[in-house]
């Protein structure tokens, strides 16, 4: 499959990098020994890696590019090389974008890519280019950096005629310049662009293009593999552990408004092109549909000293509503994502400068976040003709493998929602939402990685994941809130939801060395918790942001449970005692028995302090903090999750979280574990009324789920921790769950309430879980089939049946 895509200025064919750059085989000597490739860098003084540090020109924004011709007697049959670059990189093969990378790590753990270019390759002369690009400064908070810098290394000695060296030509391309980000909320996603196309290098990646004027790459050093890194200077290469990512052209829908100029009818959805007069201020506002993640491309023609802004908004903006009586303004609100009018566009924007010939052609260097793009063109003396404008979808490659069919069109259309929300909040990692942060959080991370697992039965994003937040400890224990991140952020109870997230991979995926290499960072999570654990077990004054959820209630701050006078906290007393019970179960199975005893031990004597100084009989609740002044749903459904509520108790809990509408609200986030709390509690017959949040994100023309629960002014409109109905209409209402690790054996409890007839299935480790169930007055007909060497139980009103590889017919 070819898409025609842009990069950089030039138009070009691109092949879909998802399909075409599959895992190689790398050679030991790759991976064992020094590489014979050198990091090089663009035009200036000569370096090298250890006085590199000391140019800080090699840690401002700047963006360079690279060239380097080579002669072959034959097409080869296989060509490997290995890429990487700081912060970004993006490899050219006769003109054709082949790769780009690296995937984001650390500089202990640097990235590499590995690519055939033998399908790009011909006999006789051949170019190889590059695009490298750091943002300085005004970087992502998720990239790490160490300085501007590209490798490739050749596989073999066959291929280390590519290696990087001063063989290879430079220049700097001058026509960038960063631009500042100002949109409601914590923004650290990375600069926008102002481009000069008057000094923009065009045609740089073609075989035509002359380079004389170009100089010799400077070198830095060579590259170092993890195993071979003697000092912890600059960058250690490992392979990349994941996929190449999806590139699919996309077309935007429709214009919504347009003033200054008449637009014609199917642009932009079809290529039709708009002309802005000469001496006329445009402005254009076009609409994706559904949000996305793509890059976007503008083609234009003429327009000499025209400016052109193009920017990307979620949603639009109402007006300010009435004061709120404080010093801080009230929030800007968005109502209805589908109306724009009498609403303000205010977003991330890229600005050009035409230079006034034909076939201009621009691109962001990164992907944007946009359901809507505004352009605004500004022409003099010429007019300008807009030539074209689309995007190209890029993300994980995903592809979803879960089907589920009923009656019910709402329930299908929550379920696209929550896949596109997912999808969009997936690249080289999990990410929180792709417009304001892009930063992989741990609970997040714990609800995307489950809806990978339940919806696309692909693991490597989640491992990957895991593997990060492993790498993320600071030595008192806890991992970082997120990873990777150039600034550190300590969430201790993201650090307890990392162990939880083990003990899911444990259950759903047959890979116990992996989870086993982690249980010792699992040990020093639970050793940072001890220190601050009193006699009794219960903790207090933990440090650092100790977030619960983005609840409004009594004693709630900034997403913090109520902290006791003592400085105790039932919620997260509560969430230690459930982590000890996870980790107590990992340890039994694949670490230290006498650690599991231990983490027993404790978790008892915490169930007893929790019961002692947190449970309100009057109210039949579990109170936030000792003096029981406070009460949420939080800490009453960690009690349910936790065993701290008996099973006897539960039911009549759960009612009450639901009926007392005094207790501080689970967010949309949080809801995942409320869900659980209800269903674990016999209510899960329910579980479709529960979802009203979600009902009043479709109501209000969302097409991803928001942050928070407050849908009007929700700062990010993307935010997957709300995806959780992608897993529990597959656990919870079609019933299908894991029963041993590994997905070894699968427990199947249905909870369709009034469904009648529903059927679907999911990806299992060992094939396809499928069921299909048809009630009739007081008789369900269930047909379940698993796959081959997989066994399980059926449960259906309190009885147990047993399940055989294949198809089981149940008559109830």
């Amino acid at each position: 499959m070819r898409n025609t895509f842009l990069v950089g200025g030039l138009l070009t064919t691109l092949f879909y990098l998802s399909g075409r750059l599959c895992a190689q085989s790398i050679s030991a000597d790759i991976l064992q020994k020094p590489w014979k490739a050198q990091w090089i860098t663009g035009p200036g003084k000569p370096i090298n890696r250890f006085t590199a540090t000391s140019d800080l020109s090699l840690k401002d924004y700047g963006v360079v590019k690279f060239r380097k011709t080579i002669d072959l007697s034959a097409k080869p049959a296989s060509f490997l090389v290995h890429v990487s670059g700081d912060n970004r990189y993006k490899l050219f093969v006769n003109e054709k974008q082949v790769a780009q990378g690296p995937t984001r790590g650390d500089l202990y753990f640097w990235n590499y890519e590995t690519i055939d270019l033998a399908p790009y390759l011909q006999a006789g002369s051949n170019l190889v280019a590059a695009v490298v690009w750091n943002d300085g400064r005004q970087k992502p908070e998720a990239q790490i950096s160490f300085l501007t810098g590209f490798i490739l290394q050749g596989n073999t000695p066959a291929e280390e005629i590519l290696n990087t060296n001063e063989s290879w030509k430079t220049a700097k391309d001058e026509s960038y310049q960063p631009l500042p980000v100002r949109v409601p909320g914590y923004y650290v996603a990375g600069p926008s662009e102002l481009v000069d196309m008057r000094k923009h290098l065009k045609g740089w990646e073609q075989r035509a293009f002359n380079d004389s004027n170009w100089v010799n790459a400077r070198m830095i050093g060579a590259g170092t593999t993890k195993a071979t890194a003697v000092n912890s200077t600059g960058w250690m290469l490992v392979p990349s552990p994941l996929p190449p990512m999806e590139m699919t052209r996309l077309r935007l829908s429709s214009t919504r408004k347009a003033e200054g100029v008449e637009v014609p009818t199917g642009f932009p959805a079809t290529p039709t092109k708009v002309t802005i007069p000469a001496n006329t201020k445009a402005t254009i506002l076009l609409d994706q549909g559904t949000l996305t993640n793509a890059y976007p491309t503008l083609l234009f023609s003429g327009g000499q000293e025209a400016t052109l802004s193009m920017g990307y908004a979620e949603a639009l903006y109402t007006p300010r509503s009435a004061s709120t009586g404080s010093a801080r303004p009230a929030p800007l609100g968005k109502g209805n994502r589908n109306e724009v009018d009498g609403k303000s566009f205010i977003g991330k924007a890229d600005s050009l400068l035409s230079d006034g010939t034909a076939n201009q052609a621009y691109t962001p260097l990164w992907w944007r976040t946009y359901r809507y793009i505004r352009l605004v063109v500004n022409t003099k003396a010429e007019p300008l003709v807009i030539d074209d404008l689309y995007g190209t979808f890029t993300g994980y490659p995903f592809v979803a493998k879960a089907k589920f069919q009923s009656q019910n069109p709402e329930l299908s259309k929550m379920l696209d929602i929550g896949w596109r929300t997912a999808r969009l909040c997936a690249f080289e990692t999990y990410m929180d939402c792709p417009y304001y942060e892009q930063l992989q959080y741990i609970g997040d991370a714990r609800i995307q990685a489950l809806v990978s697992l339940y919806y696309a039965g692909d693991d490597r994003l989640a491992r990957y994941g895991l593997t990060l937040m492993d790498h993320s400890r600071i030595p008192e224990g806890i991992t970082l809130s997120r990873y990777p991140t150039d600034l550190h952020q300590q969430i201790p109870t993201f650090s307890l939801w990392w162990v939880a997230m083990l003990h899911d991979y444990y259950r759903y995926r047959p890979d116990s060395q992996f989870i086993k290499d982690k249980l010792p960072g699992a040990r020093q999570v639970l050793s940072f918790f001890e220190r601050y654990q009193q006699a009794d077990g219960s903790l207090k004054n933990v440090p650092y942001w100790v977030f619960t959820d983005w609840s409004q209630g009594k004693g709630w701050n900034f997403g913090m449970a109520p902290i006791g006078q003592h400085g105790e906290s039932a919620v997260l007393d509560m969430q230690l005692l459930w982590t000890y019970q996870l980790a107590a179960d990992l340890e039994k199975q694949l670490g230290i028995a006498e650690l599991s005893s231990l983490y027993l031990r404790r978790a008892e004597q915490l169930k007893q302090t929790i019961q002692r100084k947190y449970w309100n009989s009057a109210k039949n609740l579990y109170a936030d903090t000792e003096a029981k002044d406070t009460y949420s749903q939080h800490a009453n459904s960690l009690a349910i999750l936790s065993g701290v509520a008996s099973a006897q108790q539960a039911p009549a809990l759960a009612k009450q979280m639901l009926a007392d509408t005094s207790l501080a609200p689970a967010s949309i986030y949080f809801k995942f574990y409320l869900h659980q709390a209800l269903t674990k509690a016999g209510l899960g017959d329910d579980y479709l009324n529960w979802l009203e949040k979600w009902r009043e994100n479709m109501t209000l023309g969302l097409s991803t789920w928001a942050e928070t629960s407050d849908v009007n002014t929700s700062r990010s409109d993307c935010h997957a921790w709300g995806s959780s109905p992608n897993i529990e209409f597959f656990r919870t209402i079609l019933g299908i769950d894991s029963d041993a690790p590994g997905f070894a054996k699968v427990k199947i409890t249905p909870h369709l309430g009034s469904i009648n007839d529903i059927s679907g299935e999911i990806p299992h480790p060992n094939g396809i879980v499928a069921v299909n169930y048809k009630q009739q007055q007081d008789k369900l007909q269930a047909q379940i089939n698993l796959p081959a060497k997989t066994t399980g139980n059926f449960i259906w009103k309190g009885k147990t049946y047993a399940l055989k590889p294949g198809l089981n017919k149940l008559t109830l």
